[in-house]
């Protein structure tokens, strides 16, 4: 089943196309990749998929819903969580305190929620500290949490690995892969060992256009992506 898809999906600011006329199916239970070199796009898509963004032209659909208008808050309540690429916590607020508010937002039960997404990034430790006071890996660690606290059927992961330690990273990929069964995942990585090692599927953006898409394989054999992003054409 095809549970994000987007067709002909166009987002202009002024005379700048950053998203022009973008097709993407994600079936349920994937790990798509989006990559691309910096002012690609990806951003933009993600927000228009998260409802952060209207689209200028085009359709978005979630679950056989079209949700091209739906505000954001209406798309996390059908099941879609997005952690921000500048993270979004409540510095002044605990760890756990941070994740009750997401666990709350859906009617769920912090008492046992709350700890179980903390241990899952491994943060449980930390719970009783100021999210103000993590280092910024740890704070991106924390809105993984609070993503998973949702329960959401599509998981938006916006650079995630960004300031984390290499062995924080390993541990990461192995979240990602276990997270699998659990919910579907669209992942905007630069860590390429990351996209390579964690993705079903890689979708290649390049001046706002889908430039290829295939697998981890494919993508990393192919010419043009070579040239636009691995630097290796």
């Amino acid at each position: 089943m095809t549970l994000l898809g987007a067709r002909m999906l166009s987002k202009d600011f002024g005379g700048l196309h950053a998203v022009r006329n973008v097709d993407i199916d994600v079936p349920e239970g994937q790990i798509r990749a989006l990559i691309g070199p910096n002012g690609a796009g990806k951003t933009t898509l993600i927000g228009l998929i998260c409802g952060r963004l209207a689209p200028t032209s085009g359709t978005v659909r979630f679950a056989d819903q079209d949700i091209s208008h739906l505000p954001a808050h209406r798309r996390i309540r059908l099941g879609i969580a997005y952690t921000f690429q500048i993270t979004s916590i409540f510095d002044r607020l605990t760890l756990h305190e941070n994740v009750a508010l997401a666990v709350r937002r859906l009617g769920g039960d912090p008492a046992t929620e709350v700890p179980a997404a903390l241990d899952r990034v491994g943060l449980l430790q930390h719970q009783r500290r100021l999210a103000g006071d993590l280092s910024y890996g740890h704070q991106r660690l924390l809105e993984i949490a609070m993503g998973l606290a949702q329960k959401p059927r599509l998981l938006i992961l916006d650079e995630p690995t960004q300031g984390l330690s290499d062995s924080e990273i390993d541990a990461f990929k192995a979240l990602i892969r276990d997270l699998k069964s659990e919910t579907t995942i669209l992942l905007i990585e630069h860590n390429m060992s990351v996209v390579m090692e964690t993705a079903d599927i890689i979708t290649v953006l390049n001046f706002g256009e889908v430039l290829a898409e295939g697998t981890p394989s494919a993508i990393r054999a192919n010419p043009d992506v070579q040239a636009a992003y691995l630097g290796t054409g």
